[in-house]
């Protein structure tokens, strides 16, 4: 699962879509979170959009550049979360999925 947060709405349905459409994703989540971080030695409150993204980990690299294409930060959060495990068919499905 790979993990970015944007500033907006338009620009996550802007990756998501963009994921999905070069099948780089099986499936994309958007989440409203409140993130409170430190930038530039000061501390700051925004509303993002959090957007996890599953993928199969051959389509980490690839998906990275998407990333960085479409996103609009000067750092953009690109986080990948190896799962260790899950259920047999949501794993099946999600390598079929992105499976060119």
């Amino acid at each position: 699962m790979v993990v970015t947060t944007v500033a907006n709405d338009e620009k996550a349905r802007e990756i998501a879509r963009a994921a999905l459409e070069a099948r780089l994703a099986a499936c994309v989540q958007l989440y409203s979170i409140d993130s409170h971080y430190i930038w530039e030695g000061e501390a700051h409150e925004d509303s993002e959009i959090a957007i996890h993204l599953k993928i199969s980990t051959a389509d980490f690299e690839p998906l990275r550049e998407l990333i960085r294409r479409h996103h609009d930060y000067e750092i953009p959060e690109i986080l990948r979360f190896d799962i260790a495990d899950g259920d047999p068919a949501y794993l099946a499905w999600l390598g079929d999925t992105v499976r060119k």
